[in-house]
């Protein structure tokens, strides 16, 4: 019987979701479609796409991988030249169809689509005046409080209402809405996660939707890479508290928000954005590998090879071995292959997940000394293992180098993480963990080291995951849980 591997590698924080809307292209929903693919790594539970022609809207979402929801037949019958998507990992919500999104809901304001990416850290307690109040829920998802505020608003025009709305919630949140023939981008004050805009020049030859004259095409995504997917270009970000408006007069930006400290997730450009994304304003990429310089510097070892754990290790590797002068050395190889269920062999193979998915270069590794080279280190429990697979292929020594700083608080912004019980750098020092996962040496980038590497000259960046001082109010019934509910 197969059995179910959401994550082979598990000592990682999970992804949280990818969004994408579009706005005056005749083919919205397969540019739609593609910018999702771009972004499939930020979540693989479900997906989703909401496309309209200003008056009717088409919708299709379904759980898996944007491949699996999405077929061409699907794709034809979305319909229409502005269109929304998402591709979810939950944070907040069970795994379920109900929380897929975009979320769909009709009231006296009219029908809304809306894609989130974040974590709201008092839905919890809007949610139960809501249902107080009368409010009937249709899913788990922290997402849907935000509709249900909107509705409920006093205010009769839906700009006022969304930012109305807005106003009541605190937390991370980027959006993406259509509300009639509008498309809506919304960012939170502090920035947490990322939203950028891009726009696609318009060509002679290119077909034109009904009405829509010689607009330019905009676009929103979650990151960088779906712009290139598409051809459109990168004009910048959305910055925070602001609500960005596309119709037929263009872009219009405001805010809905007074001026607030930053608190860009520093982990977008540690782990979860691809390497080729610009997020905050920065080559992903080019903040990897001066994690790993940085990390050379305050951290060097006696060795022979430098080693990534691939893939979230390669730039921070190639840093190293720039620096350190160490040769570069691709000794663990991904099977890119692996999906999501695998036919376990009945009889018990020692740490067969991590092999199913990771496998040693015996002829690179033998009688070397090897810097191992990852993002982070969560659990410890995958650590443990890969640094076993690397000495029974014949290293001599394995010293394990981390381009961050020991994880000792779970997020509560938009990332799965595990609760501060499971964290192992929260209930060990650096020793106990060296001990654990049985390297030569073990050695954490400093905080310090961390926000020069992302150029973190103003203090924008949030680093409560490793210091426990959260931007915002976190409530101690969410201290005592994980963010997944």
């Amino acid at each position: 019987m197969p059995n179910l591997i959401p994550n082979l590698i598990e000592d990682k924080f999970h992804d949280e979701c990818g969004i994408f809307g579009i706005y005056n292209h005749p083919e919205a929903a397969h540019l739609a479609y593609l910018g999702l693919y771009a972004q499939q790594h930020r979540g693989q539970e479900s997906a989703g796409i909401v496309s309209s022609n200003g008056r009717k809207i088409c919708h299709h979402k379904a759980m898996g991988q944007v491949a699996e929801v999405f077929s061409e037949d699907v794709l034809k019958g979305l319909k229409g030249w502005l269109a929304i998507g998402h591709t979810r990992y939950s944070t907040a919500g069970d795994t379920v169809l109900l929380n897929a999104q975009p979320l769909l809901a009709g009231f006296n304001k009219g029908l809304v689509a809306l894609a989130h990416n974040g974590n709201l850290t008092n839905a919890r307690q809007l949610r139960k005046r809501l249902e107080e109040s009368g409010n009937i829920f249709h899913t788990t998802s922290d997402t849907e409080v935000i509709l249900h505020l909107i509705a409920r608003s006093a205010k009769r025009d839906f700009e006022e209402a969304l930012a109305d709305s807005l106003l009541q919630i605190e937390g991370a949140y980027s959006l993406v809405l259509l509300h009639g023939d509008r498309l809506y981008a919304v960012r939170d004050p502090r920035g947490f996660r990322p939203l950028v805009i891009g726009m696609i020049a318009r060509s002679e030859t290119l077909p034109l939707g009904p009405d829509l004259g010689n607009e330019e095409t905009y676009v929103f995504a979650s990151e960088t890479c779906a712009f290139d997917l598409i051809g459109a270009k990168y004009v910048g970000e959305l910055p925070p508290g602001e609500i960005a408006r596309v119709d037929a007069g263009g872009l219009h930006r405001f805010r809905f928000a007074p001026e607030t400290p930053h608190s860009f997730c520093i982990f977008e450009h540690v782990y979860f954005s691809r390497p080729d994304s610009v997020i905050f304003g920065r080559s992903v990429h080019a903040s990897r590998e001066a994690l790993g310089r940085r990390l050379a510097r305050e951290a060097p070892a006696d060795a022979d090879i430098v080693v990534p754990v691939p893939d979230s290790g390669v730039a921070a590797a190639l840093g190293y071995s720039a620096e350190s002068g160490l040769p570069f050395k691709f000794g663990l190889i991904r099977n890119h292959y692996v999906g999501r269920t695998f036919i376990e062999p009945e009889q018990s193979i020692r740490d067969f997940g991590v092999k199913l998915k990771l496998n040693p270069v015996r002829s690179l590794l033998e009688g070397q000394r090897v810097v191992l080279v990852d993002d982070s280190i969560v659990r410890g429990t995958t650590s443990r293992k890969i640094v076993r697979i690397i000495r029974e292929a014949g290293a001599k020594e394995v010293h394990v180098r981390v381009s961050c700083p020991p994880t000792v608080g779970p997020c509560y912004y938009g990332i799965d993480t595990p609760t501060q019980k499971e964290l192992i750098a929260a209930n060990y020092d650096v020793e106990g963990i060296r001990k654990y996962i049985g390297a030569d040496s073990l050695a954490y980038l400093s905080l310090e080291g961390l926000r020069e590497a992302v150029s973190d000259t103003r203090g924008e960046f949030c680093t409560a995951c490793y210091t426990g001082n959260y931007p915002t109010k976190v409530s101690t019934v969410q201290l005592e849980t994980a963010t997944r509910r």
